[in-house]
């Protein structure tokens, strides 16, 4: 029983820091308007500040994730969020533009370490049929994380200005660090079937690195990460944008409106995807992958619809897109109880992070910055259009909305590459499985 409360607080912990490590994410998303007009920025500079968070983040997160593989998970996810939380708060001193992109540069540093660590703590924690439903568990700190920001940042920023918005995201590590510190860390490979000592060596002596990236199914996910995740971070900056720019709403009111975009969309996808997740890998071992193909396919016509309104038409916009992040949000605990499961416990933190690597370098990084400069290009043609002389709101929104078009085609890019992975997955477990088995009699 103690054990098993022990467990239960981990994973309400864990969940509450990937909470904290959303918020603050999303948060220069949450307060883009105002920053906006304070630095007179373009939509191409809101859409660096996230692409270079992406860019740090997706290159420290290598080493941190092979440290997470060897070093203690809970002293590196205490240090990634004093640092991270810290550096959300320094952006409440910004007086220039730089000041902020260095400000996201080190949130970037702290976050790297959350994934990796957590996942893979996790996944020392439950066995391979319940870790869809954990995973979602934790995953839904995606979408409520955002939500909260949306909730809190955008009503915080419009009475008290965004500088405060920013420091107050950082208090709640006031409570998480103690907490952490509290928990005890699993053994590694705890939860496998396998025997301990052969989780260390199921690589068969390769390289760490070329062993997991010699993984088929892992290839076909790393694609699938990449157009999530341009879809995530694009949907992230620039949907409060979209309904104050297309639907006239205030900071404040589109702030909670996103917020509600994600609370329900999210935490609906995310408990569909561990409830059916865990369930048909008892009949399908692909099945996780295979649903997360269909739901993709299905949040095409949802995002396009839902981009696509014309101004007014504020019902059907978030109607449309709280069900289609809805559909992008059964991917985490389908697809990343997947990579749990075609790799060995002791390369669970290296694939994570090498997985982190490769989508956000080529998906979230262009995410915002690509979206950002099609905006930028589109209204200035509809400026030219029009005979105009001067860039106004009116151009402005008509080039984000043509923009945001983009996230509907890269859905269905989505759906194909979910699909090709559940071509290969069966093969790859089933590989692993016999390195496992071969390492352990050769030490028995």
């Amino acid at each position: 029983m103690k054990d098993q409360r022990s467990t239960y607080a981990a994973v309400l912990v864990l969940f509450a820091v990937n909470v904290l490590n959303f918020y603050d994410r999303n948060i220069a998303g949450a307060l883009t308007e105002p920053m906006r007009k304070e630095f007179g920025l373009t939509d191409t500079q809101i859409g660096l500040l996230g692409s270079a968070f992406i860019w740090i983040y997706a290159v420290v997160g290598v080493p941190f994730g092979r440290i997470a593989d060897r070093w203690s998970r809970k002293k590196l996810l205490v240090g990634g969020l004093l640092i991270w939380t810290s550096l959300t708060a320094f952006a409440g001193l910004a007086s220039s533009y730089a000041m902020l992109l260095a400000s996201r540069l080190g949130v970037g540093v702290g976050e790297a370490v959350c994934a990796p660590t957590g996942t893979s703590w996790l996944g020392d924690l439950f066995p391979p049929d319940k870790r869809a439903r954990v995973l979602a568990i934790f995953m839904l700190g995606v979408p409520i994380g955002g939500a909260l920001s949306y909730f809190i940042s955008g009503p915080a920023a419009q009475a008290w200005g965004w500088r405060t918005a920013m420091v107050i995201a950082s208090l709640p590590a006031l409570v998480l660090v103690p907490a952490l510190l509290m928990l005890k860390e699993p053994q590694r490979g705890a939860s496998e079937q396998q025997p301990l000592a052969a989780t260390h060596t199921a690589d068969g002596g390769k390289n760490p690195v070329m062993a997991v990236l010699s993984i088929p199914t892992l290839w076909w996910i790393i694609a699938s990460g990449v157009f999530l995740n341009f879809n995530m971070y694009a949907i992230g900056t620039f949907m409060p944008a979209l309904l104050s720019r297309v639907h006239k709403l205030s900071l404040a009111a589109s702030g909670t409106a996103t917020g509600i975009t994600y609370i329900v969309g999210g935490i609906g996808g995310g408990l569909i995807a561990g409830y059916f997740g865990d369930r048909i890998i008892r009949t399908h071992p692909n099945g996780r992958l295979v649903i997360a193909s269909i739901v993709s396919l299905i949040g095409v016509p949802l995002a396009y619809f839902g981009v696509v309104q014309p101004a007014g038409n504020i019902a059907i916009t978030l109607v449309c897109l709280t069900a289609a992040y809805g559909t992008m949000n059964t991917y985490y605990g389908l697809v990343y109880s997947s990579i749990q499961d075609i790799v060995a416990p002791t390369q669970r933190g290296l694939t994570m992070a090498l997985y982190f690597m490769a989508m956000y370098l080529c998906g979230a990084s262009f995410g915002p910055l690509l979206t950002g400069s099609i905006s930028d290009r589109m209204a200035r043609q509809a400026m030219a259009e029009a005979g105009a002389s001067h860039m106004t709101e009116v151009f402005k929104a008509i080039g984000l909305q043509q923009a945001m078009v983009i996230i509907p085609v890269l859905s269905a890019a989505l759906a194909v590459v979910l699909w090709m992975a559940s071509r290969t997955f069966v093969k790859d477990v089933a590989k692993r499985d016999r390195a496992m088995q071969a390492m352990g009699a050769s030490q028995s």
